[in-house]
């Protein structure tokens, strides 16, 4: 019996020192390169996260402006990339015309004058209306953007041509796998060095659909999303990646960051060497989705020279705050 546990007290211990030799980052160096930054929607209007769920109308409940950029148009993804940014996030909505248009809501009534789903319009509908209407600081006393986004939202094909050679994070905002063949369509017609630049997320129907057309292009499914975070959280210890991981990108918030293995060099050295990209958002508070890494209190919250991304919904905030 003593010798039973003598063997086993030393099986824990050898166990125990590898998971600690096989995570610790004081055993490796600091992947090199730059923080990549990653803007939500653009330089967009930021709104209060209390109480948000998924049929909240976000125009209704904005912060006072800090800038006259409206999210998802092509002036608030220039000026997000004239702030640093090497990623813009943006959302797409197929019309009946068979195009896509940039516009983040399910439905019209919130941010603009029109009504009913968007995706039950045509491109040219869509493109007459003002993206600013809805928008309100002062539950509803005043309008500042109403009669200034008329006419400001574009088409996947205008942003990816005033783009050539940046990268974007583009959102499918359904569940729909003909949406994700309907996108393979349009992403295929584009050069390999065009496909490149470009990372997709969103449902998973639409998203495997796309993938099984252009494998190239990295994507995460809300599934492949949660699967490899929780996933890498249960198995990460003996250093392996999850194949949900592998289709290209991981986000994991700020506040679970710390209780990934091998946080934060080897970690990164990890994924790196998997292909993985990864973006950490604002922390979860179990509400819901995510905030952005959004002031200098969030950003103190990662390593000295950070070489992984983030995700901000304020661009210039965070490169201010960036270490150089």
């Amino acid at each position: 019996m003593k010798r039973f546990a003598v063997v086993t007290l030393a099986a824990v211990t050898l166990f125990a020192a590898f998971v600690y030799l096989n995570n610790s980052s004081l055993l490796t160096t600091s992947p090199s390169g730059p923080m990549v930054l990653l803007a939500h929607r653009g330089l967009a209007q930021t709104f209060s996260h209390e109480g948000l769920d998924a049929e909240t109308c976000t125009a209704e409940r904005m912060n006072p402006p800090e800038h006259p950029f409206l999210e998802n148009t092509l002036a608030s993804m220039d000026a997000a990339f004239r702030a640093g940014a090497d990623v813009v996030e943006f959302d797409v909505q197929p019309t009946t015309d068979g195009q896509f248009a940039v516009f983040h809501d399910w439905r019209l009534e919130c941010r603009t004058e029109g009504k009913g789903v968007t995706r039950e319009h045509t491109l040219a509908e869509l493109k007459a209306l003002d993206v600013g209407y809805g928008y309100t600081a002062d539950g509803g006393v005043t309008h500042p953007f109403r009669g200034k986004g008329v006419g400001l939202m574009p088409s996947l094909e205008e942003v990816l041509a005033a783009f050539p050679d940046k990268r974007f994070l583009v959102n499918v905002k359904s569940n729909d796998p003909a949406e994700g063949e309907l996108l393979a369509t349009q992403l295929a017609q584009l050069a390999p060095q065009s496909q490149a630049r470009l990372m997709a997320y969103g449902g998973k129907r639409p998203i495997d659909a796309l993938h099984a057309r252009l494998a190239s292009i990295p994507v995460g499914s809300n599934k492949s999303l949660k699967d490899c975070l929780l996933r890498y959280l249960l198995l990460g210890w003996s250093g392996h990646v999850p194949d949900a991981c592998r289709q290209g990108f991981m986000m994991i918030p700020v506040n679970v960051a710390h209780w990934a293995w091998g946080w934060p060099d080897r970690f990164l050295q990890r994924m790196n060497k998997a292909g993985v990209q990864v973006f950490v958002l604002g922390a979860y508070d179990g509400g819901y989705g995510s905030s952005g890494i959004d002031d200098v209190k969030q950003l103190s919250e990662l390593p000295d020279r950070f070489a992984g991304g983030i995700w901000t919904n304020r661009i210039g905030r965070a490169v201010r705050s960036k270490p150089d």
